[in-house]
């Protein structure tokens, strides 16, 4: 009980991080910057240490958990060149964004805050110490998740009406997350490629979509400031949490 209780926290976070965005979504640019950043370090500081901490402790054969991340970097790189977008040669030199795209992307977010959940109600099942440890990682980065859908949707010319549920499917997903747990108990092999698998996801959205587009029209060494800030603000995060 209370894994879901502090997942209700998450919901929160995750919102008013989305209500953030579209408050500024005049200057996206900036805020796309910062999300790389934020996406890049939740890669690189949180999911890729839990990886190598799981491979270390399990004896897990390094190279099936490296092809299955790459296989989520691929598999979304596919998903948005040849199924979302439209084959037509006009578009090729035009100012052209796919609202599916975002779409796609919000809720690849979703799947990772998802699963943000499970991992308070994994903690839990370890001990309570663990459990709100997690549970204090999670809603400190949640914020930054809600941004980034928003940033996505936006990025890919969603309106902000249609924006709105997806930040809500991102809000309450840790919650599902958490209660899922109370079902059932996943493998660590299990668990270890899903976090490769998502870990490629997330590479790909933040350093072949977000980044580029932040750099589109505005490149700056502003947002190249910001870029460096979401990644060192992620690495503290995870240190002091």
């Amino acid at each position: 009980m209370s894994a879901i209780l502090l997942s209700i926290t998450t919901f929160f976070s995750t919102f008013l991080g989305g209500l953030f965005a579209m408050k500024l979504r005049n200057k996206l640019h900036f805020i796309m910057a910062f999300s790389a950043g934020v996406i890049l370090g939740v890669v690189f500081f949180e999911i890729f240490p839990e990886i190598i901490t799981q491979i270390n402790i399990y004896n897990f054969k390094p190279i099936e958990v490296m092809i299955t991340l790459v296989l989520g970097f691929l598999i979304f790189h596919i998903l948005e060149k040849v199924v979302l977008i439209h084959h037509c040669h006009e578009c090729d030199y035009a100012d052209h964004k796919h609202p599916n795209v975002g779409k796609l992307s919000a809720i690849a977010l979703a799947g990772h805050s998802f699963m943000d959940g499970v991992g308070i109600g994994l903690g839990f099942q370890i001990s309570p110490a663990i459990g709100v440890l997690v549970a204090i990682a999670v809603i400190a980065h949640d914020f930054t998740d809600g941004m980034n859908t928003i940033t996505l949707m936006l990025a890919n010319k969603n309106t902000v009406k249609k924006s709105i549920p997806f930040l809500a499917l991102d809000s309450v997903a840790p919650i599902l997350g958490a209660i899922s747990t109370l079902f059932f108990h996943v493998s660590p092999y299990f668990l270890v490629l899903y976090l490769a698998f998502f870990a490629g996801f997330l590479l790909y959205i933040g350093a072949s979509d977000i980044l580029p587009e932040a750099h589109s029209k505005h490149s700056s060494y502003k947002l190249i400031g910001l870029t460096i800030l979401g990644v060192v603000f992620i690495f503290i995060i995870s240190r002091f949490t």
